[in-house]
């Protein structure tokens, strides 16, 4: 899955979790794109059957798209938490950088930081 599709679902994800809600506008305002490059994607997330989208309503994640985003999630919050406080740059910084490495990263580094962030 593309970096681009991976922030579209990390993004449902959390305004359903923050608002209970997603909608075209707001995960357009959320990732400062159109509302055209928006339904792009969820045509391309729902062809692969990670999202639902009402015509004029809400966007909801499948079960498979629920998996996706707690994965993405997950990582990006591994890789917050270890750049802040293993690497020792600041929450602002290491929540960015995070966003943007998270979705380069391989499975067996995330593994590495995992147990390096459980002290093993």
């Amino acid at each position: 899955m593309t970096e681009s599709l991976e922030m579209y679902l990390e993004t449902i994800g959390m305004l359903r979790e923050r608002t209970d809600k997603a909608r075209v506008t707001d995960i357009a305002r959320e990732l400062g794109v159109s509302k055209p490059s928006v339904h792009a994607a969820l045509h391309e997330l729902e062809r692969r059957g990670l999202v639902e989208h009402e015509v004029y309503g809400d966007v909801f994640l499948s079960e498979a798209g629920q998996a996706a985003a707690a994965g993405i999630r997950r990582r990006h919050e591994l890789l917050t938490a270890f750049l802040r406080d293993v690497v020792g740059v600041s929450a602002e910084t290491a929540e960015r950088d995070a966003c943007r490495i998270e979705h380069y990263l391989s499975e067996e580094t995330m593994a590495r930081i995992e147990e390096r962030m459980r002290g093993d």
